[in-house]
Formats: structure tokens, C-alpha cells, sequence
């Protein structure tokens, strides 16, 4: 599965299911392992999800304590 190209809801989706699966315990190690590597991959894509949409919203500049103050997003380019 491409985890790049899943949405952060698919991937949250997706990452419940591997979840219920390793907590039933019924699977095959070798399956497990699969599973455990799918679902740190879709974390890593929801984490860069996420800061990609934090970005988006707020924009931080360094005050003059060297403090970040929180600006509004202005004219993003996506």
C-alpha cells in the first residue's frame, strides 16, 4: 500500500484495522511484523500530514526574545 498517497483519514482508517488485527493476536508473526512496519509508515505519512496542515494554517517568526510568534497564514502558496 502507498501510505503517500493515502489521505490522513485513509491512513488513520488503515492504522484502526492493523491495530484490531495485532490486538486479536491471531496473526502469523511474519504477517504481524508486515503490519507493524505498514503502520509505522502510515504514522510517519499522518505526522508529515499533519505538519504539512499546521503549516498551512500559522506561520512562525522568530520575536525579538527569540520567541516564535504565531502570524496568521498569508497568501499560501500550496
Amino acid at each position: 500500500m502507498n501510505d503517500k498517497k493515502l489521505s490522513f483519514e485513509q491512513s488513520i482508517s488503515r492504522l484502526e484495522e492493523i491495530v484490531k488485527t495485532l490486538e486479536r493476536g491471531d496473526a502469523p508473526l511474519s504477517d504481524s511484523l508486515k503490519l507493524f512496519e505498514e503502520g509505522t509508515s502510515l504514522i510517519t505519512n499522518c505526522d508529515t500530514l499533519l505538519n504539512e496542515a499546521e503549516q498551512a494554517v500559522v506561520k512562525l517568526k522568530k520575536g525579538a526574545d527569540g520567541e516564535p510568534i504565531e502570524l496568521p497564514f498569508e497568501d499560501a502558496k500550496l
